[in-house]
């Protein structure tokens, strides 16, 4: 018997499916120790000279005042990395906390797009217009005042986003943190809550999971094969949720092919519950000899 389903007649496969299956699953392997870099990777010498210009505008962190921020990142933009990385906050995070604290609207897409500019050209001075400067002075006023204030006391079932071993008590940790180092023991704990390489992961997502898709694209097209290929988040009639090639198209799918690559035990184990849902339903389709899926 073949090893593979796509090695299969039409007959084997039928007859073999359980196995076929079980042959693709046998072969997942998890690889997440290595990632791509990608454009917008911020090299530690770039993190570490932002930090210092911060730290030097601050006066050791002792001084936030928003409009000399503002000037110091404007010449050197790593400062609004810096910044965002202190308040442990994602761009949408921070854009969603700015617009309420100001009532300056500031969109997921608008921020994002800042922080990737930043992150393709960390070194090249900000050149913004009015309504891109009245958004930062937001973002800025809206940190320095975080900063300053430190987390606020909750109920004992309630975490706060700024109790963090630099941040909790406002500026002043800030100072202990920039005269005296971070104890090792605090720093393993703050990355064991908010996991290491989270923000860059995050930012490579689509990379890591691009060269499969582009690999199974040229395979489709080398085969003049009919097929649509989705959009992130795409939706698509009949679908809960789009894979990521429809053959020949969503009009009339019989082949749909998911592309992923497992990461880690509890996203590998996700993805094979779902597949194996694609194959239960994949069998129903070969043996009732319709052209469709079951519900489409």
């Amino acid at each position: 018997m073949n090893l593979y389903s796509f090695e299969a007649d039409y007959n084997n496969l039928l007859e073999n499916i359980d196995l076929y299956v079980e042959s693709v699953f046998s072969t997942l392997e998890s690889d997440f120790l290595i990632m791509p870099k990608g454009n917008g990777f911020i090299e530690y010498q770039t993190f570490e000279g932002g930090y210092e210009i911060l730290k030097g505008i601050t006066n050791g962190f002792r001084s936030f005042k928003s409009e000399s921020i503002k000037k110091g990142l404007l010449e050197n933009p790593m400062i609004f990395i810096v910044l965002r990385t202190i308040l442990g906050f994602t761009p949408p995070e921070w854009a969603y906390v700015a617009s309420g604290h100001t009532h300056i609207s500031i969109t997921q897409t608008q921020i994002r797009s800042l922080d990737r500019f930043i992150r393709l050209n960390p070194l090249a001075p900000l050149e913004l217009k009015s309504d891109a400067l009245d958004r930062l002075d937001a973002l800025i006023l809206t940190a320095c005042e975080l900063l300053k204030k430190g987390a606020p006391l909750l109920d004992a079932d309630r975490l706060h986003r700024l109790d963090k071993a630099d941040t909790k008590y406002g500026i002043s940790d800030l100072q202990r943190f920039s005269d005296m180092g971070v104890p090792y023991a605090m720093l393993l704990y703050e990355r064991f809550l908010g996991r290491p390489f989270a923000g860059h992961r995050d930012s490579v997502s689509e990379l890591i999971g691009d060269g499969l898709e582009n690999a199974i694209e040229e395979v489709l097209m080398k085969a003049k094969m009919s097929f649509r290929k989705t959009k992130r988040a795409e939706k698509i009639p009949g679908f809960d949720q789009a894979p990521d090639f429809i053959l020949p198209s969503e009009f009339n799918p019989e082949i749909v092919i998911e592309a992923k690559i497992t990461e880690d035990d509890g996203t590998a184990r996700d993805k094979i519950t779902r597949i194996q849902h694609l194959s239960e339903l994949s069998e129903q389709f070969f043996r009732s000899g319709k052209r469709r899926f079951p519900g489409q």
